[in-house]
């Protein structure tokens, strides 16, 4: 029986190092770059630079829809791409190889009518030329630029109820500061699913419409 327990208290101590763990390895990864107009406790209105996203649209409930995203975008991030360069100048031939990409955080999801539209930004190096092609058809690369964003953000985990709470939250703050915004709110998660709920990040983020 002590036998047993200490096993058991073996394997809870490595499930927390492995999660207090996860919380650095990912604060190393490369994260969209904006600058923070405006900050109010755990809302910031935020101007983000122009950014290219690999993104997919999934059918089905927000965990599942997310976590089917992940897969496929994943899935063209470490390899299953196409890279296609010139090797010859005087009779150009098309070499095709596999690429992997860096991983970058956060993993965004945003409702599209009935879909979600799960997406990862793409490392700064890359340009739409020089990123590899997706062998996939459902995973599409697409240019943003510039946008202005009002986000709250929190830990804890990304169940419905702790995000619908700082969405209305933010709702709440929008309404109060009479902030023009448009689209649907779109949420961040930076965190692998075994970093210890307190020390994940999340966001709630929708887009204020800018006049030109």
């Amino acid at each position: 029986m002590k036998k047993k327990w200490t096993m058991i208290t073996s394997i809870i101590a490595l499930i927390l190092v492995v999660g207090v763990l996860a919380g650095p390895v990912m604060s190393n990864v490369e994260k969209p770059d904006y600058k923070v107009i405006q900050s109010e406790q755990n809302i910031e209105i935020r101007q983000y630079e122009p950014m290219i996203i690999a993104e997919v649209e999934v059918d089905g409930k927000r965990e599942d829809a997310i976590r089917d995203g992940f897969r496929l975008i994943a899935d063209y991030i470490f390899g299953n791409n196409t890279v296609e360069q010139n090797i010859s100048m005087t009779a150009p031939v098309q070499q095709k190889e596999n690429q992997k990409i860096a991983m970058t955080s956060p993993v965004q999801q945003q409702l599209a009518g009935k879909s979600w539209q799960i997406s990862f930004v793409m490392p700064s190096k890359y340009n739409m030329d020089s990123l590899p092609v997706p062998n996939n058809n459902r995973v599409r690369l697409k240019k943003i630029l510039t946008k202005k964003f009002v986000v709250i953000e929190f830990s804890g985990s990304n169940s419905n109820e702790n995000v619908i709470g700082h969405e209305n939250q933010l709702m709440n703050f929008i309404e109060a500061n009479q902030i023009n915004i448009i689209g649907s709110p779109k949420y961040a998660f930076y965190n692998a699913p075994w970093t210890l709920p307190f020390l994940r990040r999340n966001e709630v983020m929708i887009e204020i419409k800018q006049h030109f």
